[in-house]
């Protein structure tokens, strides 16, 4: 009987990822970090030079682990005139198997929702996500996820949750229920003003027990341990949870599951505003730092809040562990969104419940509203600036504040090798929707290589009124197809922009609730977004999608692609086109045909010679003529 229940036990498990047991609840003291006996080779700082130890070992586990995925991935994509198993088996055991990393934006719960409709596409457990004309199997395939503010509440209710699907996340009833707000807690039903109390008083009690032990808080321990309670399965949103306990998962330590990288920017103290030359940190579950020169140098994820000095922890330092709460990291990673808490009067809370929030917020001061405080582990290290190295605190900002929107600094670190990018854009830039302003963003960063870019080199992007003059930001485009054409290595980038083809999705970065039914549409809109409904838009995307997988590999291999993929770089490539003239009022409509279609249905056409084949690997084209540039 007992051997039994225990077949059924593990059956269930493997059904619900979201109740497998795991080693996520790891820190020493709930909420509050804690000082610990150190290590016998005591936490130290290392330089950006090169890529971790502990990332480089792992690598070379993964890269044997997408072997199989990436083999049944290509053959499914039925790229004609391609043996897929014989170009996977010729690359097996070099550096040449095509090296994949996906960005998922911020922008909210609709970044969160429409970039688990991609997510949900390139999985190969979602049912049917491996038929003909979708992806399954491209998210087995990467190396990479990076994401930042609504996309990291993404990346992290995935991976601490055990690395689930997105469908067992729609199913659950313990997160993802966003029929309230944040502000007033998960849903217990006739007795929600009761438990909205007892929820902020868990809240409080939280934070005053990290502050009690002399660490600063602000406003983003509150948010984090909020978003905790939606994202995280576990009594009381996991206090114990931490995110570089990802590192211990037995599928993470078999690199059986991509790298998560969440990001935040850093801000200078007294500066109201980010610049786009901020430092740009990267949360992964072994380390926190930065490649930038401003800082230059990682720490242990798992020993923040200790006393480093000097690049380590001194003879008489102290050691902390739990400083890395998974809620306070995604938190960070989304502190514009303290907003949230700062707009009580947009919700149904009493008032006297607003008055003990709004009491809250007062004594933290409007100073911290967006920041969250780490005491700064690089202080007095050689290769970090003076100005921020003479820094006991640093403080840390959303990701998105710079106007790098979409997560790509981690993933064009020279060091990483990445080769294709899939840029999932749920930016509010223009009525909620994007156009491309990310993009714009970081190539601009690329520019200034000597200074923030690192070294990063980056595909050309256009204007952000070329991409709606041109319809750049209403399908899937290519950037950088052609690498001889760009002054260094550099991914090929597959940019997918939110569009509406079954859901009208630019729902404002602010909302605050979504009904069940909403939330799943936004999802299936995504999932629509990035398979082209399925490939019935192109019969040739997902070919197109291995064209793009393989680009860079088959360069450095000298293979000759199959001329499906000069025609898919004909049909996606961006080949420089310019049209700049200032666009009308952007208001798409919805792209498929659906039951409950609430607008006529307007199919996709490029506003202007887009793929001119003319133009395509050579100079880029002059300003609207579509004729190369001389």
């Amino acid at each position: 009987m007992k051997v039994g229940l225990l077949l059924a036990a593990a059956s269930a498990a493997i059904a619900n990822p979201l109740t497998t047991p795991r080693a996520l609840p790891n820190a020493p003291d709930e909420y509050s970090p804690a000082n610990v006996t150190c290590p016998a080779t005591k936490p130290s700082i290392r330089s950006a030079a090169s890529l971790s130890t502990n990332e480089t070992d792992w690598l070379e586990a993964r890269h044997r682990e997408v072997l199989s995925p990436m083999r049944d991935l290509l053959k499914r994509m039925n790229i004609t005139g391609f043996d897929a198993s014989a170009y996977i088996n010729l690359v097996s055991n070099t550096s040449n198997v095509p090296n994949i990393g996906i960005a998922v934006s911020g922008g909210g719960y609709r970044a969160m929702l429409n970039g688990a409709g991609a997510l949900k596409a390139f999985d190969s457990r979602t049912d049917n996500s491996t038929a003909v004309g979708h992806l399954g199997g491209l998210l087995q395939s990467a190396t990479y996820v990076s994401a930042l503010s609504g996309g990291g509440w993404l990346v992290g209710s995935v991976f601490l949750n055990n690395f689930t699907t997105i469908a067992e996340l729609q199913a659950s009833e313990q997160v993802w229920d966003l029929r309230n707000s944040i502000l007033e807690g998960p849903d217990h039903k006739h007795l929600q003003l009761l438990h909205t109390a007892s929820y902020w008083d868990d809240i409080v009690d939280a934070v005053h027990s990290k502050r009690d032990k002399g660490f600063n808080t602000s406003l983003t321990d509150y948010w984090g341990r909020a978003l905790s309670y939606q994202f995280i399965n576990a009594s009381e949103g996991g206090p114990a949870y931490t995110f570089s306990s990802i590192a211990l998962m037995d599928n993470f330590k078999k690199a059986q599951i991509p790298l998560p990288i969440l990001v935040a920017d850093g801000r200078n103290p007294g500066e109201l505003l980010v610049g786009s030359n901020s430092t740009v940190y990267e949360f992964n579950p072994w380390e926190f730092g930065s490649p930038d020169p401003a800082i230059y140098g990682f720490a242990p994820m798992e020993y923040l809040g200790s006393d480093f000095s000097n690049g380590q922890v001194g003879a008489n330092g102290s050691c902390v562990r739990g400083f890395d709460n998974a809620g306070f990291v995604m938190g960070t990673s989304s502190s514009l969104f303290n907003q949230f808490i700062l707009r009580l009067n947009s919700t149904s809370i009493p008032d006297t419940l607003k008055s003990v929030i709004a009491s809250i917020l007062e004594a933290i001061g409007e100073a911290n509203n967006d920041i969250a405080a780490y005491k700064n582990p690089f202080a007095g290290y050689s290769h970090t600036n003076a100005s921020i190295s003479s820094l006991s605190e640093l403080n840390v900002v959303d990701g998105g504040e710079d106007g790098q929107n979409i997560p790509l600094h981690p993933l064009t670190q020279p060091n990483r090798h990445v080769d294709v990018i899939f840029a999932i854009d749920s930016s509010a830039d223009v009525n909620s929707w994007p156009n491309g302003k990310s993009l714009v963003r970081t190539y601009e960063r690329s520019l200034n290589s000597s200074g923030v870019g690192n070294g990063t080199t980056f595909p050309s992007i256009p204007d952000t009124n070329t991409f709606i003059n041109l319809g750049l930001n209403k399908r899937p485009t290519f950037f950088g197809c052609n690498p001889r054409n760009l002054t260094g290595p550099a991914p090929l980038v597959v940019y997918i922009p939110n569009a509406p083809y079954s859901h009208m999705s630019n729902t404002s970065t602010f909302d605050l609730s979504y009904s069940d039914e909403d939330r799943d549409a936004m999802i299936l809109n995504g999932y629509n977004v990035a398979t082209q409904a399925n490939s019935t838009q192109d019969a040739q995307w997902a070919a197109c999608v291995g064209c793009a997988i393989l680009s860079r590999s088959a360069d450095r291999t000298g293979t000759t692609l199959p001329s499906v993929c000069s025609d898919c770089f004909q049909s996606y490539c961006w080949n420089g086109t310019l049209d700049d003239r200032e666009p009308g009022e952007y208001e798409p409509t919805l792209q498929l045909r659906t039951p409950n279609s609430p607008r006529p249905i307007v199919p996709y056409k490029p506003a202007g010679p887009l793929m001119g084949r003319e133009c395509f690997g050579v100079l880029p084209c002059s300003r609207k003529s579509g004729q190369p540039r001389s």
